[in-house]
């Protein structure tokens, strides 16, 4: 059985930073692609970031360029999301996923990606 499971999430003050983990297990981490989503109060769910199978390239929705930074640690099964200079707007329950990297990957597709973990969430404060 495949298992997607986040952490790290939690309260943190605008300016500030915050890393969450999603630890995989029931998979061959090292050959399916990763990708982070977003779900915002009253908003759909949206594209994060996303990196490829062999961690040598990711890809950022543009509000995360330049604050967040994807990245995976193949030996440990772990994906992780480093999010720095928070804002208000960053507030939301962050997901993480695995595509197999059978066929085309387009990171920013829900459709593109098979499993999927629970969530954590984040809230940004003033």
């Amino acid at each position: 059985q495949v298992q997607l499971v986040e952490s790290g999430g939690g309260l943190v003050q605008a300016g500030g930073s915050l890393r969450v983990s999603c630890a995989a297990s029931g998979l061959t981490f090292s050959t399916h692609h990763m990708g982070w989503f977003r779900r915002a109060p009253g908003k759909e769910r949206e594209f994060v970031a996303a990196i490829r199978r062999n961690g040598g390239n990711t890809s950022y929705a543009d509000s995360a360029k330049g604050r967040f930074t994807v990245a995976r640690d193949n030996a440990k099964n772990t994906v992780y999301l480093q999010r720095n200079s928070l804002k208000l707007e960053d507030t939301a329950f962050y997901y993480c996923a695995a595509a197999s990297s059978d066929g085309l990957f387009r990171p920013s597709l829900f459709r593109d990606y098979d499993y999927w973990g629970q969530g954590t969430q984040v809230t940004v404060s003033s």
